[in-house]
Formats: C-alpha cells, sequence, structure tokens
C-alpha cells in the first residue's frame, strides 16, 4: 500500500508537470495539483519532513516546467508549513489522535473539498503576489488568485472522486 501511494504520488507530480508544460489557460487562470499531494503526505510526517518532500517535489516540478524557478516552490512551502493548522481546522485534532491519513470514504467529500481548497487559496494567494511584484492590479491579481482556485480545486476534487 505504501508504495502503491508514493507511484500515484511520483504520477500526479509527472501530470502536474505535463500541465505545467502544454496546459495554458491564458493569463487569469493556472492550474495546480501540488497542494493536494501537500495535503495528502501521510499525517504521521512532521512538519519538518513535510516541508523537506514539499521543497522537493515543487523544485523539481519548477525546474522542468516552463515558468519562474522558485515561484511554485516560494507558494507551496507556506502550504505545507499550514498543513497541520488546515486539517486540525477542517478534521479536528481526531486525525493526529487516532494516527489516521485524510481518506475520502472516512472524512467525506465535503470536509476533504474544504481542506483542499483552502491549501490551494492559499497557494494562489502567495503565487499570484509574488508573481505579480507589484506590476499588476489589485483587481487583475484577485481575479487571477479566484479563478486559479476554483479551477484548480475543482481538478484536484475529480482527481480524489474515485
Amino acid at each position: 500500500m505504501k508504495d502503491r501511494y508514493w507511484l500515484i504520488y511520483l504520477l500526479l507530480v509527472a501530470v502536474q508537470i505535463v500541465l505545467g508544460n502544454f496546459l495554458n489557460l491564458g493569463q487569469l487562470i493556472t492550474v495546480c495539483l501540488l497542494p493536494l499531494l501537500v495535503l495528502s503526505l501521510p499525517v504521521k510526517y512532521s512538519t519538518p519532513k513535510v516541508l523537506l518532500i514539499t521543497f522537493a517535489t515543487a523544485m523539481i516540478v519548477d525546474l522542468l516546467t516552463h515558468g519562474i524557478p522558485g515561484l511554485g516552490t516560494v507558494a507551496l512551502l507556506p502550504v505545507a508549513a499550514g498543513r497541520r493548522w488546515i486539517i486540525q481546522a477542517v478534521f479536528g485534532d481526531e486525525l493526529y489522535a487516532r494516527g489516521e491519513d485524510l481518506s475520502v470514504h472516512k472524512q467525506g467529500v465535503p470536509k476533504i473539498a474544504l481542506a483542499v481548497l483552502l491549501a490551494t487559496a492559499v497557494y494562489f494567494a502567495v503565487f499570484v503576489w509574488v508573481d505579480a511584484a507589484g506590476t499588476r492590479s489589485l483587481g487583475f491579481c484577485t481575479l487571477r488568485w479566484l479563478l486559479s482556485t476554483l479551477v484548480s480545486t475543482l481538478l484536484e476534487i475529480l482527481l480524489l472522486w474515485k
């Protein structure tokens, strides 16, 4: 089961690389699956371990896709750092108390969708802010954040729906 998890993880990293290279939906929409991958890491992993895995994953994706190297990494690390808070805010302390991993079957689609939405919103808030670097208007940045968050969250939820 553990080998299967990492195989799916690597497959989704490859899908993200393909999406980053070949799916261009314009300036307002960026598609990213990485927040889902951060949330899917086993709950037993400590925050430093999650940060290291997240850093390595995001750097690989950044280096193998078109774009600014390091931008995705900078945006994904706050998601990894706040992962425990997101999980506790949505699911309570029971996951950490029991040592269970996130599961659509146990926690249900609405709760998982909320956790994915929060993680994706944090990711794109940092991503859009750093990418714009004061060169875009607040309206453009807000619209880009909203559309990218919604499209990516919908795609991530579709991936969870088996």
